[in-house]
């Protein structure tokens, strides 16, 4: 098994409100992968409510095999999530690891 975890930072110039609209709508584009993406063990997008900290979002997902997270990544509907912070995002940060 593989869990795969991203951070995400977005931009500090991006009014708050906004922020959270966006970090909503790509929390509920992810949460609902696992119906169209069959290799998703597990998925969840927690948002940071600690103002001290850097990142915003987090995303963990859980995967039989490397190649799974792959495929995932590829997969159109995880594509369009991933747009949905483009132009928000300042940076990512990622770990896969065995478990």
């Amino acid at each position: 098994m593989v869990k795969h975890i991203v951070l995400f930072k977005l931009k500090n110039d991006i009014p708050d409100e906004e922020k959270n609209i966006v970090m909503n709508k790509f929390k509920v584009a992810i949460e609902a992968l696992p119906t169209k993406i069959s290799v998703i063990r597990k998925i969840e997008v927690g948002l940071n409510t600690n103002p001290d900290e850097a990142w915003n979002i987090v995303l963990y997902s859980e995967f039989d095999t490397l190649e799974d997270v792959k495929l995932y990544a590829c997969h159109p509907e995880h594509v369009a999530a991933g747009k949905i912070l483009a132009d928000v995002k300042e940076n990512r940060a990622c770990v896969d690891y065995e478990f």
